[in-house]
């Protein structure tokens, strides 16, 4: 038997790959029989293993070189891919702490007006507090002037409407103010409203304005000494024809013979020729006889001075002086029954007038507001 040789490159063949060989080297060449040739050789199991071997370590190799390759063009991306993302998050952070030294800043400034902002706020809570306690005391020292007033009115010339109002005008304002301190306040003035309330009234406006109308018709009341007489108030002959109509619509009248047509005829004559003669000649009973002797002149005055009494009466009236009221309404009714005509419709008129303001009744005693005024002095004095 041949023995190979030692270079193991002089008994590669042609074309065979050296690399294979190389790694091969370790391994003994097994004895080659004289005269075989080397396809011959490799078709034995060792060596076509190590063949494949060597094939598959190169395979390996190409395959773990292109992976390194990619690994190594993955890894140059992600870093420069990182690099940039280190930049931008150093830009980032450049950023957030420029921010953050502005937010500072203005923290800063913030906290500094927060300081200039509270010392304000508690000095104007303090204004507040002393405003609203002046403000308090002028409400309760506006309140006190109008209940005073309102009580003089009062008892001067008894105006419980008035009074009524200035009593709810106080009650309103003091319910503006949530202070439990009013509330004894409150209680009094609720209480003198219940009293004005339960006050009997009496209607000043409505007599008034009846004392007004009889002044208004005083100088057109018929006086005893004008010069032209004044036919009666309800004639006889105007009576006579309105009962005879009555008669004729209760029962139609029956046919009449000539001699009663001519006596009911001569009846009607003579009564209407009465009543004529009645005009022409009148007779008065006059208590006091100066006051048919009245001239133009006095007569005037007569008027003017019945109306002075009227206008003292409304004046007592509105003061409510019960003496003077009734005194100048009976003066001046003597004054109508003296110098004017009691027959005519409008002296009756205005008699009638006068004796029902007459009835009114003007001594009603007035309530006071002294727990109202009390409370709110009270209040006052303890502040």
């Amino acid at each position: 038997m041949n023995e190979l040789p030692n270079n193991p490159e002089q008994a590669q063949p042609p074309g065979a790959p050296s690399t294979s060989l190389q790694k091969a080297e370790p391994l003994a060449a097994p004895p080659r029989a004289p005269g075989r040739s080397l396809f011959e050789t490799l078709q034995q199991p060792l060596p076509l293993a190590v063949t494949v071997l060597a094939v598959l370590l190169a395979v390996q190799t190409i395959s773990s070189h292109s992976r390194i390759n990619s690994l190594r063009k993955d890894m140059a991306l992600s870093l420069q891919k990182g690099n940039a993302v280190n930049a931008e998050t150093a830009a980032l952070a450049r950023e957030v702490s420029d921010q953050s030294k502005e937010l500072q800043i203005k923290v800063g400034v913030l906290e500094s007006r927060q300081s200039e902002a509270q010392s304000q706020q508690l000095a104007l809570e303090q204004l507040y507090q002393d405003l609203s306690k002046n403000r308090d005391e002028w409400a309760l020292s506006e309140i006190e002037q109008v209940l005073s007033t309102a009580s003089q009115q009062l008892q001067l010339a008894g105006n419980v409407q008035g009074a009524l109002i200035a009593l709810q005008n106080a009650d309103r304002s003091l319910s503006r103010s949530d202070k439990p301190q009013f509330l004894t306040i409150r209680r009094a003035i609720a209480s003198d409203i219940e009293k004005l309330k339960a006050t009997p009234a009496v209607d000043m406006a409505g007599v008034a304005l009846r004392l007004d109308n009889v002044i208004a018709q005083v100088d057109y009341l018929p006086i005893l000494s004008d010069e032209k007489p004044l036919l009666p108030a309800a004639p006889a002959r105007s009576v006579r024809k309105q009962e005879k109509k009555a008669k004729e619509k209760e029962a139609p009248p029956a046919a009449l013979t000539l001699a009663e047509r001519v006596g009911q005829t001569w009846s009607n004559w003579s009564q209407e020729m009465w009543d004529d003669v009645r005009q022409l000649i009148r007779v008065r009973s006059v208590e006091k006889p100066e006051a048919l002797m009245l001239s133009p002149g006095e007569s005037y005055f007569v008027r003017e001075n019945l109306k002075l009494r009227l206008l003292n009466a409304r004046l007592a009236l509105l003061s409510r002086n019960e003496a003077t009221f009734r005194d100048d309404l009976v003066t001046a009714q003597e004054t109508l029954l003296t110098y004017f005509d009691t027959r005519a419709r409008a002296t009756q008129s205005v008699q009638a007038a006068l004796r029902q303001v007459q009835a009114n009744n003007l001594q009603i005693e007035m309530p006071t507001l002294a727990d109202s005024l009390n409370a709110v002095r009270n209040y006052k004095a303890k502040q």
